[in-house]
């Protein structure tokens, strides 16, 4: 990915990387992680939470394309 892609994609996800609750939720979880002794475990669930968040966020973001064109 090239920088201007990238930039644009960081630009794209401000509508969640500014939503206040979402923020606190994340590091509510990331928090909570912290406690889970198993380093491999840990690794594994923040992950997967973070693979779930991408997908959520595409399909977001693909809505909103999709009402703006119409």
């Amino acid at each position: 990915m090239h920088n201007d892609e990238k930039q644009q994609c960081t630009q794209e996800s401000q509508w969640k990387n500014t939503d206040q609750i979402y923020l606190f939720e994340l590091q509510k979880f990331l928090d909570l992680t912290e406690n889970i002794k198993d380093e491999e475990l840990k690794k594994e669930i923040v992950l997967q939470m973070l693979k779930c968040d991408k997908r959520v966020t595409q399909l977001a973001e693909k809505k909103f394309e999709e009402l703006k064109n119409g």
